[in-house]
């Protein structure tokens, strides 16, 4: 079972932390620019890079939340106040925005497209492959572009659903592909 469905390409990256879900969500954004100065804006992941391995604790940990922040604020299709509380939480920011920064500026150590151009590898694998059409940290195109690349494996569009796990529509999809999974292959 895949979920939103994020291949580190490129164009992805740029979508989420550069340019495209800040058209959708610019009151978020501001708060996810903020500890960035206008002049190193140009490449907000080195920026938050940056700030998020220095030396300075206050910096570090202002980096964290408004990254991790940045995420928690545009997971769920409707704000998840509990979700924003965790993403908010010191250490929760820290280790994940690190974590996903470092991946992130290394574009995942993969060739542009690895993932998907490299599906033959995995093919012979049932699958269930679940999106969430209105998902920002992982717009449907790259699961779209799965599915085109992949046409054996069953493809579920949630229309009602972004990328949060516990979305009604996504969870309730990987629960049901739990269960086929479970009696196909028993």
């Amino acid at each position: 079972m895949l979920r939103g469905i994020f291949t580190l390409r490129r164009a992805e990256l740029l979508w989420y932390y550069q340019e495209g879900a800040s058209w959708l969500f610019p009151d978020k954004w501001e708060d996810f620019v903020a500890p960035i100065p206008a002049s190193e804006r140009a490449d907000m992941m080195g920026a938050y890079r940056k700030r998020l391995i220095s030396d300075n604790r206050e910096e570090r940990l202002e980096a964290a939340r408004a990254w991790s922040l940045w995420e928690g604020r545009t997971l769920t299709l409707l704000p998840c106040p509990e979700m924003e509380h965790q993403h908010d939480e010191a250490d929760y920011a820290l280790a994940f925005s690190r974590i996903e920064n470092h991946y992130f500026v290394h574009g995942g150590w993969l060739e542009e497209g690895q993932l998907i151009a490299d599906v033959d590898r995995i093919r012979h694998i049932p699958t269930v492959i679940v999106q969430g059409r209105y998902d920002m940290a992982t717009p449907v195109r790259t699961a779209w572009d799965l599915h085109r690349a992949w046409p054996e494996a069953d493809f579920q569009l949630i229309d009602a659903a972004g990328h949060a796990l516990f979305e009604p529509g996504i969870l309730t999809a990987l629960l049901n592909a739990t269960d086929r999974f479970a009696r196909e292959l028993a």
